[in-house]
């Protein structure tokens, strides 16, 4: 039998960040905010556009990123991104 996990890497932010490589987002958890939004893009340009964000929820975004990931940062938030390589 085979098990289908989510489980991957994790990364915490609570400013723009852009040290992730080649690999697949599975989403981002928003920890804290006021007034926070996140914008997601790769090299081949944007995955997310700019979206407003609430503490607490979890928001998937299941894809294939190529490149640098830039998850850029508006506001006052604290988020986790979650990855695999």
């Amino acid at each position: 039998m085979n098990k289908v996990s989510e489980a991957g890497k994790r990364l915490n932010f609570t400013a723009t960040n852009s040290q992730l490589r080649d690999g697949n987002l599975t989403g981002i958890l928003v920890a804290s905010s006021t007034a926070g939004t996140i914008k997601v893009a790769d090299a081949g340009g944007t995955i997310v556009n700019t979206m407003s964000v609430t503490a607490g929820q979890f928001y998937p975004m299941p894809c294939d990123f190529r490149g640098g990931l830039t998850i850029t940062v508006g506001g006052t938030l604290d988020a986790t991104v979650f990855y695999q390589v």
